[in-house]
Order: C-alpha cells, then structure tokens, then sequence
C-alpha cells in the first residue's frame, strides 16, 4: 500500500434504531465514500463511537471494511483501548484482516505520563509490524503529545503518521522540523484544513467527509494541484459545515443525522450519546443544502 495522504473520512458506524450494529448500511456508506472520492476509510474511530464497542462488534465493523473497501482506498483502523494489551490485541486483529494502518490514541482516564505514553506506543510498535498513525486529541483523551514526545515516538520503526487535533496550527511545522520530515501530519480538526495543508499536512482526517466525501476531498486535491484561490473558495463554501461540527463538538450525532439527510442510513448514536435535537437537525439540513450547491 502506498504512502497515506488526502482526506480520510473518520466514519460513523451505523446502529439499528434499538442500537445494534447495522453492518448493511456500513456497506452502503462505504461504498457513498468511495463513490464520491474520499481517499481513504478510517473505522473505530472517535466519530465511529469505539468506547461504546464491544470487542467483538469492533472486530466486526473491521471484517465488514475491509470485505467492502476490497483494497479500493486505504484503510485505516481505531485501536485505541486503555490497556496496552488490548491495542496490541486489535492492532495485530487488523492487520491479519488486511488493514493498512492504525490510528492510536493514547490511553484515555488514566493520563499517563509521558514516559508511560512513550513506552505504551514502544511496546505496541515493537509487537505489530503495521503503519501507526498517532492520534494527540488532548480535548478529549486528557494527553497532550507535545511535539518533541511526537518527535521521539517518530524514532520508532513504524510510527509515521500523526493526527494532530490540539488546536494549535503551530505544531504542524514544530512537527515537521523536530523530525525532520521523519512523520507525517494529518490534520485532525475539522476547521482547520486548509491552513493545515498550507502548513505542510499532507492529510486530513475529516469528519465531515462523511456527509460531503466530494467537497471534502476536492479540498485537498485542490491545494496538492497548487490552485489555491479555488481551494479557499471551496473552503469558504464548506466551512459552515465543519465549524458547526467543531463548535457544537456533534461529531457522531452530526455525521449520523448529515448522513441521513443526504439519503444514507446511519441510525441512532448510542448511548449515553442522544441524537441531535430537531432544531440542530434544521440548522444542520440548511448548511448542508447550500453547499450542495457549490460546483466542483
């Protein structure tokens, strides 16, 4: 498999309206990607409600991604879990069903320090020899992986991607210039894409992808054929979509609901998450029919 770059839809996974895995329409989804350009699929991500899995429905909506991508686009597995046991359980999972990379995120609750992070993703990447793509979302795991901890988890022989989702847009090329170039930045914030790849990420994990997977990965087509003035003009038609998924913080709920308003099935988020309101659901209906209308 190649290099990873371009946008990487971070996909919601699907339930029935009692909340079980409805793997059809994961299929159905996968194939709306696809279909409309997205260059890689990333499953049991954060918008793919992995706490909430158990570890035989993780394993599934894995098996199910992998038989429907059948090696079309990358792919990309969340294995993130508390234990560093667990991770390597679902990492070496993945790439025995032909995943082409995973993403981690540090362990979560307990915040670790960082020689415990840094020993966590040694021990990992020392047991599985598959691509790992970093994940620092501090928002949420409570760990922030400054850039010169990245730089050092980046010695390591297969570490070599990071999804960077502090905020800072600073860190792209602090990243860039600890490692020498030695890890690639994928940019993990919604809103932050264009100034990302005009900082030198080569990659966007993107949410919104799951709803507009054409607007999205036209974006980044855009900047990589250097037709900048209609790359911020795509960026200014789809950022109301990508900063109202960032301002409400709505990433599993949004995407569920944007994807049903775009005819796809994505049911329910399961709880403790509760979908979104009818009067979200309206807000969200009106951004997404006006960028419908923006030519490609």
């Amino acid at each position: 498999m190649n290099e990873f770059e371009g946008t990487f839809v971070v996909m919601a996974t699907p339930f029935t309206p009692d909340e079980e895995l409805a793997l059809d329409a994961l299929r159905a989804n996968i194939d709306f990607y696809i279909d409309n350009g997205i260059h890689g699929v990333i499953v049991g991500g954060s918008t793919g409600e992995f706490p909430v899995l158990s570890l035989e429905e993780h394993r599934k909506i894995m098996d199910t991604t992998v038989d429907q991508v059948n090696g079309r686009v990358p792919t990309i597995a969340g294995t993130a879990a508390c234990a560093t046991r667990r991770v390597i359980e679902l990492t070496q999972y993945a790439k025995d069903i032909g995943i082409d990379g995973a993403m981690i995120v540090p362990p979560f609750y307990s915040k670790p320090r960082d020689k415990e992070v840094y020993e966590h993703f040694k021990i990992i990447s020392g047991k599985v020899d598959i691509p790992i793509m970093l994940y620092n979302n501090p928002w949420t795991s409570k760990v922030d992986m400054l850039p010169r901890l990245v730089a050092k988890l980046a010695e390591l022989d297969n570490i070599l991607y990071i999804k960077e989702s502090s905020g800072d847009i600073t860190r792209i090329m602090r990243i860039h210039q600890l490692t020498n170039g030695g890890i690639t930045v994928f940019c993990g914030a919604d809103n932050l894409a264009l100034e990302a790849f005009l900082m030198g990420a080569k990659g966007w994990v993107c949410v919104a992808a799951n709803i507009l997977p054409k607007h999205t990965s036209r974006l980044y087509e855009l900047v990589k054929e250097k037709k900048l003035d209609k790359a911020r003009e795509l960026y200014d038609g789809i950022y109301p979509l990508c900063s109202w998924l960032e301002e409400t913080g709505l990433f599993c709920q949004g995407s569920k609901a944007g994807l049903e308003i775009m005819g796809m099935k994505a049911g329910p988020p399961r709880k403790p998450y509760l979908a979104v309101t009818d009067q979200e659901r309206e807000e969200l209906k009106k951004i997404i029919e006006k960028i419908q209308y923006i030519e490609l």
